[in-house]
């Protein structure tokens, strides 16, 4: 397998930035300014900006496709624009790394995020984190690597070294980042251990390793979940050769600016949500949100340090 060119983290951002604009080029909004702003209306009292009337959601690359999330998640944008009394246009932008953009250029106001693609737009433009999503009622999950059923592996990575391995993404939390950092802690250089290649989507790691284009791949265990039980993969066609610490589940993240009144009354009904809602507007597994900050982000954000993976 021929290793492409490396993927350096300035044509990671112009990559990620044309996915974003290609993703949310279309959400053009009435009433809404140069400075992204979505009131739609007139001043409030006293001449200070009315609240918005349209919020524009996005969400990150969950599922395989994008029609794929975008109907996986519109229910839960849906219900949440209702409860705030709002209208509402979601896009599914097919990159971590671009709807991270998206939420920094104001072409977003809040955003469903990776953890990583969170932490990124904080740095980069100042967005917050204002709930973490649960998942089996927990606000954790683990990245993972997946192996051919056929290789023996006892000791992970001894018995993989020099065969062919497809990590994320690189603005993929557990598809890159979390890999690349264990693998660093450990003096070893995946590019070099490994016949390596990176760039592929989730689901498409999981399906080269079945399909056998590939003997190992990164993922997280939640995106495998959901391809058995969607049908798209069998669990024996592939088998979980290493599992990660805990890690923080996905962000809710607001943009820089984003009305702090409205931002109260959103977190608000997010964390109010029930497991008994969830079942109806949330993707199956899912059962509400945490309160979160910047803080909850913190191993996240020391990986990236420690790759020397975010602008300074």
């Amino acid at each position: 397998m021929n290793e492409p060119a490396p993927l350096t983290r300035r044509r990671l951002l112009q990559r990620a930035g044309a996915l974003a604009l290609a993703g949310a080029g279309g959400l053009a909004i009435a009433g809404c300014g140069s400075d992204g702003d979505t009131t739609g209306g007139a001043a409030g009292p006293g001449g200070a900006p009315a609240r918005p009337t349209m919020l524009r959601f996005g969400v990150g690359p969950l599922l395989p496709t994008t029609t794929d999330t975008k109907a996986a998640y519109d229910p839960f944008f849906s219900w949440l624009a209702g409860e705030l009394g709002v209208e509402h246009e979601l896009t599914a932008v097919d990159s971590w790394g671009g709807i991270s953009v998206a939420l920094g250029a104001d072409q977003l106001d809040l955003a469903w995020m990776g953890p990583f693609g969170y932490v990124l737009s904080n740095e980069r433009s100042g967005a917050e984190a204002i709930a973490t999503v649960k998942y089996d009622d927990k606000p954790i999950y683990h990245a993972i690597v997946v192996g051919r059923p056929d290789i023996e592996v006892n000791t992970w990575p001894d018995d993989a070294r020099g065969r062919s391995i497809s990590f994320a993404e690189a603005s993929s939390t557990s598809g890159w980042l979390v890999p690349t950092y264990w693998f660093k802690q450990r003096g070893i250089d995946p590019k070099t251990y490994f016949q390596y290649t990176e760039g592929a989507s989730h689901p498409a790691n999981e399906l080269a390793v079945v399909s056998g284009q590939v003997d190992f791949a990164t993922d997280f265990d939640r995106n495998r979940n959901s391809m058995i039980a969607t049908g798209k993969i069998k669990e024996s066609d592939n088998k979980v050769v290493w599992t990660s610490d805990p890690l923080p589940n996905d962000a809710i993240g607001l943009r820089k600016g984003f009305d702090p009144g409205l931002a109260r009354d959103l977190g608000d009904r997010i964390l109010s949500l029930t497991p008994e809602q969830a079942k109806g507007i949330l993707p199956d597994r899912y059962t509400g949100f945490v309160a979160a900050t910047n803080d909850s982000y913190k191993s996240i954000r020391d990986a990236a340090v420690a790759l020397d993976a975010l602008q300074r």
